[in-house]
């Protein structure tokens, strides 16, 4: 594949596009034309992503790759500058691949202002998608918070009756954050004699007041995305509230820019920082798998219940990244890849259950599988993969991060495997009383099975949940090569 084609651009602008040209043919009269352009724009965008994965390097080590690089505003030196390497290019297929799925599962269901709300999830995967192959600071800046308002608007418009709270809540922690990002990134700047590249950050020789500090406005606006404990508590509202595709990106994609931005900022920028709080941030990473654990058992929606435990899994992939040897950071990448397939599969099947009986309260179900054994099939899976069994690709990442944490210190190792117990309750009490049993009510006894639509999103989450947890080797390949690229800079002090 030419390296000349900007197919990164391809990727984050032609999703916007078509997102613009759903607007445009938006009735709700007449709402088919809105969503075949959509269908058609979220398939195009994840075609147009394919030749990154059959083009993509692994002798090129940690080096970006599809580079293009433009002027944009001269005076500060910034430059519209895409790449990708082994870490973002799997996370921007992951996030092209679930907006398709978004848009079939909102086929039918979604019937108020079918083309504005299609059109929110077109143009935030194109954001999305720039905010992964960013390499100028400000270009990232500008991604992330443009992000922020199609979230925003998808929880605040659509969303169930507090949506609006959920909202504002979800916008205020993500700004806050993102603020002091923004200060650490224009002090960089003038340490680097006015560039806003990243990777001349990645080579600024800083001290050690100045790492800390850089490192910790960082931290504050990636832990909330995440998000890390005791900043995770937009999530459970955002996401009850949230209609189930809001859900589904807020989950499979969202968080993962939250984790990406710990590898891509705070690790290579404040490497020696990174290591005197790596003690902090494995202490919160532990807390939010063991203690939302225990939360996520206690919930009695099921939404908040798959809420917490993204939280918990999430916890996972930041202890990885903090344990700085090469199976944690691959586990956090696996888990993050991993967590997108499976927490997506889990909020759709909670949307399947929905769209019918319109209630996500766990004591109103029971029973399922007697009326819906495919979609029992599928959602006893999903739950598996949940709860990290191994064959599906929720065991990979846990796993490789168990073992990582074992080389560090065996009582990190012994506490990050609770969560496999925990995991385990939670997703199995939630699949006992919502599938199994007697049917609660006549309406359980009265619902049909999953018919040809909902059957095309379970059986390719199904198909990718299997695929990595059977075969996670090409994309350990892949990101193997930047990942030892990276230890290697993080190992190596600025002082």
């Amino acid at each position: 594949m030419p390296q000349g084609l900007p197919i990164l651009s391809l990727v984050t602008w032609l999703p916007i596009a078509f997102g613009v040209a759903v607007l445009a043919l938006a009735s709700d009269r007449n709402p088919a034309p809105a969503r075949w352009t959509a269908l058609a724009g979220s398939v195009l965008g994840f075609l147009a992503g394919i030749p990154l994965w059959t083009g993509f390097s692994t002798a090129a080590g940690g080096a970006m790759q599809f580079e293009e690089l433009h002027p944009w505003i001269p005076f500060f030196n910034v430059n519209y500058h895409l790449g990708v390497d082994g870490i973002s290019m799997p996370l921007i297929l992951l996030n092209s691949f679930m907006t398709v799925l978004v848009v079939v599962a909102h086929w039918e269901v979604v019937t108020d202002r079918v083309g504005q709300y299609l059109a929110a999830f077109l143009v935030m995967s194109g954001l999305i998608n720039g905010t992964f192959a960013a390499l100028d600071a400000i270009v990232f800046y500008v991604f992330f918070e443009a992000m922020l308002i199609p979230m925003f608007l998808i929880i605040g418009v659509w969303g169930g009756p507090n949506r609006v709270y959920a909202a504002v809540k979800f916008f205020l922690y993500t700004l806050l954050g993102s603020l002091l990002m923004l200060a650490a990134f224009v002090y960089l700047y003038g340490q680097t004699n006015g560039s806003f590249e990243i990777l001349d950050f990645h080579r600024l020789p800083l001290s050690m007041t100045a790492q800390v500090l850089v490192f910790l406005a960082m931290f504050m606006s990636f832990a909330v995305k995440v998000p890390m404990w005791p900043v995770h508590t937009w999530l459970p509202d955002a996401h009850v509230e949230a209609p189930t595709g809001g859900s589904v990106i807020l989950a499979a994609i969202t968080l993962k820019i939250g984790a990406y931005g710990f590898l891509r900022f705070n690790l290579p920028i404040a490497p020696d920082a990174s290591h005197a709080l790596s003690g902090f941030m494995i202490a919160i990473s532990l807390v939010a798998v063991v203690y939302i654990g225990l939360v996520a058992l206690a919930q009695s929606d099921m939404k908040k219940l798959i809420a917490y435990s993204s939280i918990s899994h999430m916890g996972f992939v930041t202890l990885g990244f903090f344990l700085f040897n090469a199976e944690g950071v691959l586990g956090g990448l696996v888990q993050m890849v991993s967590h997108g397939f499976v927490s997506a599969a889990m909020f759709l099947c909670v949307g399947v259950l929905y769209d019918r009986m319109h209630s996500r309260n766990i004591a109103d179900y029971g029973g399922v599988a007697n009326t819906m054994p495919v979609f029992a099939a599928f959602f006893v899976l999903f739950a598996m993969a949940n709860a990290g069994l191994p064959a599906t690709s929720g065991f990979v990442g846990e796993f490789l991060v168990i073992m990582a944490a074992v080389k560090v210190n065996f009582w990190f190792a012994f506490l990050a495997a609770t969560t496999l117990v925990f995991g385990a309750a939670y997703t199995l009490w939630m699949v006992k009383r919502v599938v199994y049993g007697e049917e609660g009510n006549a309406r359980v006894a009265a619902l049909r099975d999953v018919n040809a639509r909902e059957l095309v999103f379970l059986v390719l989450l199904a198909a990718c949940v299997l695929a990595l947890g059977i075969w996670p080797r090409p994309l350990a390949d892949v990101m193997n090569p930047t990942i030892l690229e990276l230890l290697g800079h993080v190992a190596t002090t600025k002082l």
